[in-house]
């Protein structure tokens, strides 16, 4: 049975592995979108498309940079956190 240190511990490291693997996607949505805020804002430019075109393109640039981390931040909290207590080894 799973004793509530372990399950606060547990469940500390996946709200992190969560934060560390969907940061680099919402920086650079928020970047993106901040800067064509203001870019629409300063020419009072106000088109739809000019704001989601860019930050999905930049959103999937992120992603695609940043996939080889969020793959790796996943298997080490899998292999050292979820897998040894489903076995039962955890210390």
């Amino acid at each position: 049975m799973l004793d509530e240190a372990t399950l606060y511990d547990t469940l500390r490291q996946a709200l992190w592995a969560a934060v560390s693997i969907s940061s680099p996607v919402l920086i650079a949505a928020l970047v993106v979108g901040l800067t064509i805020g203001l870019l629409q804002a300063l020419t009072s430019i106000q088109e739809l498309t000019l704001t989601s075109v860019p930050k999905l393109a930049a959103i999937l640039v992120a992603f695609w940079l940043s996939i080889g981390m969020m793959s790796r931040v996943l298997v080490d909290f899998f292999t050292g956190q979820i897998i040894p207590l489903i076995a039962g080894t955890a210390s």
